[in-house]
């Protein structure tokens, strides 16, 4: 006679779920540090505008806090690099001879032109540079990019103030068209963030892009007419057409020769390119934009490497 040894319930775990999203759904879990909706990023970046400004004031405030002059490197500096520039352009190499008002003209090109570049610099190290605020804190990543685009246009509110005592000294006056340099000058913060937010994603991924990038703005520095007249060069047809387009309508020249528009009395509308507005404009929202979008589709990977 044989007995049934009764069987004993299986002390087995029961097998985890394999749909793992579909259990996330159902209890109403979502990925850390997801990606949100446009529209509910820009809400939230909105929300931190405080912050922004705060930061960005901040950094200006301790960028030269080490050094014994403090602030008064903030307008020394571009009068340096300006005083360098007229040395060897205006003196050395004769191209002051060539422009109407050049002292003016070269001061003007200089703090346009580091407003451009310091804000493509800062943004390369927007999220390297604040790594430990990136993985700490869940916010918007694009307020980085921008706080340092806003600090760089706070910086070039204090050079402003520098070239309108210079063109006072040099007899410029203040007039009505004095007042175009705001419009051009909003412009220009717009491609500038733009560029920022784009260089910031790149740099996060590559960070050597950050040593590369002076020597590929030196090059555009010397390309936008910085320290030399752009009408003049082209007028002279010595370069291609397709070339001479290109430096005309280079963003960086086009929101520089605005400003000098502006102040400089000499630096008359036929100076500029034809459709100027409309192509500093197209610049401005074309980078501005694409430059948010194209920082926000890597939102949820900052810090995360």
């Amino acid at each position: 006679m044989t007995t049934a040894i009764p069987s004993r319930p299986s002390s087995a775990a029961p097998a985890p779920p394999t749909d793992l999203a579909a259990l996330a759904a159902r209890h109403g879990l979502t990925v850390s540090g997801a990606r949100p909706s446009l529209g509910a990023y820009l809400r939230r970046l909105w929300s931190r505008r405080h912050f922004i400004t705060a930061f960005a004031t901040a950094k200006l405030t301790a960028q030269y806090s080490q050094a014994r002059l403090g602030q008064v490197w903030q307008l020394a500096t571009p009068l340096l690099n300006a005083a360098v520039y007229y040395l060897i352009f205006g003196k050395l190499l004769g191209i002051g001879d060539d422009v109407p008002d050049f002292v003016p003209f070269l001061v003007t090109g200089v703090f346009i032109w580091t407003f451009t570049a310091n804000s493509i610099m800062s943004g390369t190290r927007a999220i390297s540079g604040n790594i430990g605020l990136v993985r700490a804190l869940h916010f918007p990543r694009a307020s980085l990019p921008i706080a340092l685009a806003l600090q760089q246009l706070q910086q070039l509110l204090f050079s402003l103030g520098a070239l309108v005592a210079i063109l006072l000294c040099l007899g410029e006056f203040p007039m009505p068209s004095w007042l175009l340099a705001i419009p051009a000058l909003v412009l220009q913060a717009a491609f500038n963030t733009g560029l920022s937010m784009a260089m910031a994603r790149i740099a996060a991924r590559t960070p050597d892009v950050a040593q590369l990038m002076p020597f590929v703005l030196r090059t555009w520095m010397y390309a936008s007419g910085v320290m030399w007249s752009i009408d003049k060069v082209l007028g002279s047809d010595r370069l291609p057409h397709l070339v001479a387009v290109l430096v005309r309508y280079n963003p960086a020249a086009l929101y520089i020769d605005l400003v000098r528009f502006a102040f400089i009395e000499s630096f008359t509308a036929d100076r500029l390119p034809p459709h100027v507005w409309a192509a500093a404009a197209l610049w401005a929202a074309v980078t501005g934009a694409g430059g948010f979008l194209y920082f926000w589709k890597a939102e949820e990977r900052y810090g995360r490497g």
